[in-house]
């Protein structure tokens, strides 16, 4: 039975994952890219390990699980794709240059498959948050509330309603969320 974990970094891995919820649940129709990790690291302390790391984490998986999922996308000419970006993709961060890159490039990846998959019924955008409260965000000391305009961190719910929300509407196609407390406009 469903959860299965596996690390979306490495192609075959993703495969197997795919087979076993395929398995489980039929073919993906709603594919939401949430795999991230972050690094902070004072610039000169980073690695090519650490560039490879977080890239291939926060980037390179999205682009195998949402190759994975596509055939059968095309297929039935329907789906929805949701990549979790970061605030950090648009303004740089705290985190270091290996995570913006990261989810940078993702913003890009989200642009070029809504463009070519678009006549398909296939959808993809992406969500930007910023400081929602999870582990991730309460482990990182330099993440306070007071640093949001609002003057809280977000909840894992608020950024959740909108990947649904993207899920839902076959008529929003390229476009980047931003669920982050007022802390970059776009």
């Amino acid at each position: 039975g469903l959860p299965v974990q596996a690390d979306v970094s490495q192609a075959q891995a993703v495969a197997a994952m795919l087979a076993h919820v395929q398995g489980e649940l039929g073919p993906v129709e709603i594919l939401v890219n949430n795999a991230g990790m972050i690094r902070p690291q004072p610039i000169e302390a980073i690695t090519e390990a650490d560039w490879d790391e977080l890239l291939d984490v926060n980037l390179k998986s999205a682009f195998l699980c949402t190759q994975a999922v596509l055939p059968a996308m095309r297929q039935r000419r329907w789906g929805r794709i949701v990549n979790v970006a970061s605030l950090a993709a648009q303004v740089g961060g705290l985190v270091g240059p290996h995570y913006s890159a990261a989810k940078a490039g993702l913003l890009g990846l989200t642009h070029s498959y809504a463009t070519l998959l678009a006549k398909e019924g296939i959808t993809v955008n992406a969500v930007a948050p910023a400081l929602i409260e999870t582990d991730m965000v309460r482990a990182n000391p330099n993440a306070r509330p007071e640093l949001v305009p609002v003057g809280r961190f977000g909840t894992a719910e608020e950024h959740a309603a909108v990947v649904v929300l993207l899920a839902r509407c076959g008529y929003v196609t390229g476009q980047t969320y931003n669920v982050n407390g007022g802390m970059y406009f776009s």
